[in-house]
């Protein structure tokens, strides 16, 4: 008996270490292709529900675990880049999901809204985002982090700017350009 108790012991630690080194994994893997993304590239901490899409620049990694904490553990992984900065999105509809219909969901939204504040984060309908992603994905590396949350709308769109370029910088450039061609 003691036996099949120190095997199954071992067991369960051995799968507790696989699962540590799949979370570890998938923050190595962003880690390293951090550096290779730019302005316009995409990073999606995504619920369970989120599809798996096919365009060509599309990649998707399993990661299970807290939908709050992969959120916070990409953007401090984003905030470590000096060549880019994010601009968040949110589902416009996470504000109107009634917790009769999705229980949980005002402590997730609550998370989330804490984890964002500050950030600048913007609210656009949800096919309106995906619009954004599939035009994206046709030229540029989007990457998809999946979670285990079963709620609706709660997935965090991480659209990568300039981080060393503002858009004020961008629009007078353009302007001195266009007003040296007159």
């Amino acid at each position: 008996m003691i036996k099949h108790v120190k095997k199954i012991t071992g067991i369960l630690i051995g799968f507790s270490c696989i699962a540590a080194s799949a979370q570890a994994g998938w923050k190595k893997d962003l880690s390293g292709q951090l550096p290779l993304l730019g302005h316009r590239n995409w990073v999606v901490v995504a619920d369970s529900a989120y599809p798996l899409q096919t365009a060509p620049g599309i990649e998707t990694i399993y990661v299970g675990g807290d939908h709050v904490e992969v959120v916070s553990e990409v953007l401090e992984l984003v905030a470590k880049q000096k060549h880019v900065r994010p601009a968040i999105f949110t589902d416009s509809e996470l504000e109107h999901v009634s917790e009769a219909h999705a229980p949980g969901i005002e402590s997730v939204r609550s998370e989330l809204q804490a984890q964002l504040e500050g950030s600048g984060a913007q609210t656009l309908p949800h096919e309106e985002i995906i619009k954004q992603l599939d035009e994206a994905g046709e030229t540029f590396q989007i990457i998809i982090i999946k979670t285990d949350l079963v709620l609706p709308y709660t997935s965090v769109f991480i659209r990568l700017d300039c981080g060393y370029w503002s858009a004020d910088a961008e629009a007078e450039l353009r302007q001195t350009m266009q007003s040296a061609k007159k």
